[in-house]
C-alpha cells in the first residue's frame, strides 16, 4: 500500500470509536465476500445450455456439505440482530420514535435498490421489445434478483427487531427457543402437505429467532469459550438430526437434485446452521479484534462495509450480463464444460473478471448508499410500515419470478418496491445523495 493509502488508513484508524466492535463490520464485509464468490461458482454458464442457475449442486453431490460452510446468510442475521439492538437502544435513548427509526433503515437499504431494479426493468422491456424469449429474459431476471430474496426477508426482520428486543429482554433465551419451536411446526405441517408454501412464514419466524442470537451476543450473554462451544455444539447436533434422521437434505442451498429446499422456504435447518456457525466464527471474536487493530485490515473492512449493499445487490446482475454476452457471441473458449478440470482450473480467473466489472458498477452505483441525512418530521407509525410491506412484497415476487412472464414484462412488481417508497414518505422527489 502507498504512502496516501497508509495515511488514510491509518486515519479512519484514528477516527473509529474505541468502543465499536470492528469484528461486526469484519463479519459482514467476510460474509458479503463468501456470497458473491459462492454465486460466481455456483451458477455455472453452459455454451450449449445456457445459464445453470444451481449447475455445481446439481452436478457434483460433494459440493452439498460444503454449503455449510458456504451458505452464510445466517452471518448477516447475527451481525444485523447485534447491529439493530444497538441502534434501537440508541434511539430509545435519543426519544427517536419507531417510525423514524424504521424509516432510517428503509432508506439506508431501499435507496441503492432503486437503480437495480429500475435498470432490470428497462433490461426487461427492450429484451422483450427486440424478440427475446420470454422464458431466457424471466430467468435470467431471477438468477440477477437472487439478492432480493435475502432483502426481502432481512426487511421482515427490521420491521419485528424492537419489539423481538423486547422478548428478548423480558424472555432472553426463551425467546429464541420459542421462535424456533414454533417454525419447527410450521415446517412439519408444510412438509407434511407436502405444500411449500406452507413454509413461507418461516422466512420471518426462523430469521427472526436466530436474528436474537445477535442480541445474546451484544449483551454478553455469549461471552467466554464455553458458551461459544455450547451455541456450536447445539447447532450441530440439531443439523445432523434433522438431516440424518429427518427428512432434510444435506445441502443448505437449494438443489434440483433434492425433493426438500432448506432455503426457499427458509426451514429450521437454517437457524441451527446460524447456531453452529455463530459459536465458531465468535471463538475468534478475539483474535480477530487483535487483527482489526491492524489500520490497513480495518481501512479494507471500512471501504467493504461503504459499499456492502452494490456488491450484494448487482453481483449477479454483472455475472448474467457477461455470461450472454459470451453466449450472444459463442465464446467457447471462456466457457468450458461446467464442472470439467478446465472449468474448475478457469474459476479464479472468472471471479477476477467479474469482481473487476462488478467493481466498476460499485464505482457508478455506489453513491446511492450515501443518501443524504432525512430531517423530516418523524412520519405517522402506518406510512414506513406499509413502506416496507410494499417493498417485501414486489421483491418476494420479482425473486420467484423474474421481471418477465409469459404474457411480457411484469413491470407493477418492479415498482411496486419503488413506488412504496415514494407515496409512504421513504424517499421523495428529487433525492440526491451525500456523494454529490
Amino acid at each position: 500500500m502507498t504512502t496516501t493509502g497508509m495515511s488514510r488508513a491509518q486515519k479512519v484508524d484514528a477516527a473509529t470509536p474505541k468502543t465499536r466492535n470492528r469484528v461486526v463490520d469484519f463479519l459482514r464485509a467476510a460474509a458479503i465476500t463468501v456470497v458473491v464468490l459462492g454465486h460466481w461458482t455456483i451458477i455455472a454458464i453452459d455454451a450449449d445450455g445456457g445459464i445453470l442457475p444451481h449447475g455445481v449442486l446439481d452436478g457434483a453431490a460433494w459440493t452439498h456439505p460444503l454449503t455449510w460452510v458456504f451458505q452464510v446468510m445466517p452471518i448477516f442475521f447475527l451481525v444485523g440482530g447485534y447491529s439493530n439492538a444497538l441502534s434501537w437502544r440508541s434511539a430509545r435513548r435519543k426519544d427517536v420514535g419507531y417510525a423514524q427509526w424504521l424509516r432510517t433503515r428503509l432508506r439506508r437499504l431501499g435507496i441503492p435498490l432503486i437503480p437495480l431494479l429500475l435498470a432490470w426493468l428497462v433490461i426487461g422491456v427492450v429484451a422483450v421489445a427486440a424478440g427475446a424469449p420470454h422464458a431466457t429474459v424471466q430467468l435470467a431476471s431471477q438468477m440477477a434478483l437472487i439478492p432480493t430474496w435475502f432483502l426481502a426477508a432481512y426487511l421482515m426482520v427490521i420491521l419485528v427487531a424492537p419489539p423481538c428486543l423486547v422478548l428478548w429482554e423480558r424472555f432472553g433465551w426463551w425467546s429464541i427457543i420459542g421462535g424456533i419451536a414454533l417454525a419447527g411446526a410450521v415446517d412439519a405441517l408444510s412438509i407434511v402437505t407436502d405444500q411449500p408454501l406452507l413454509g413461507y412464514p418461516n422466512y420471518l419466524l426462523v430469521w427472526a429467532a436466530f436474528h436474537q442470537v445477535g442480541y445474546a451476543w451484544l449483551d454478553g450473554r455469549l461471552a467466554g469459550s464455553g458458551r461459544r462451544l455450547l451455541l456450536a455444539a447445539i447447532g450441530l447436533v440439531g443439523l445432523l438430526l434433522l438431516v440424518l434422521v429427518g427428512p432434510y437434505p444435506v445441502s443448505m442451498i437449494t438443489s434440483s437434485a433434492d425433493e426438500i429446499s432448506n432455503s426457499s422456504p427458509t426451514r429450521v435447518t437454517m437457524a441451527f446452521l446460524g447456531m453452529l456457525q455463530a459459536g465458531l466464527v465468535l471463538l475468534l471474536e478475539k483474535p480477530l479484534t487483535a487483527l482489526l487493530r491492524w489500520p490497513r485490515l480495518w481501512f479494507v473492512t471500512v471501504l467493504v462495509n461503504q459499499r456492502i449493499m452494490t456488491w450484494f445487490l448487482w453481483h449477479l446482475t454483472v455475472m448474467v450480463g457477461l455470461a450472454h454476452l459470451l453466449l450472444a457471441l459463442d465464446a467457447r473458449a471462456p466457457l468450458p464444460e461446467p464442472l470439467s478440470e478446465a472449468w474448475w482450473a478457469t474459476r479464479p480467473l472468472w471471479a477476477l473478471v467479474l469482481l473487476a466489472l462488478t467493481g466498476v458498477v460499485v464505482l457508478v452505483m455506489g453513491r446511492f448508499e450515501m443518501p443524504r441525512a432525512n430531517d423530516r418530521p418523524a412520519p405517522p407509525q402506518w406510512k414506513p410500515i406499509l413502506a416496507a410491506v410494499t417493498v417485501i412484497a414486489g421483491l418476494a415476487v420479482m425473486a420467484n419470478v423474474g421481471v418477465v412472464g409469459e404474457n411480457g414484462v411484469t413491470w407493477w412488481w418492479v415498482l411496486l418496491p419503488v413506488v412504496g417508497m415514494w407515496v409512504f414518505g421513504v424517499i421523495g422527489t428529487g433525492e440526491r445523495s451525500n456523494a454529490e
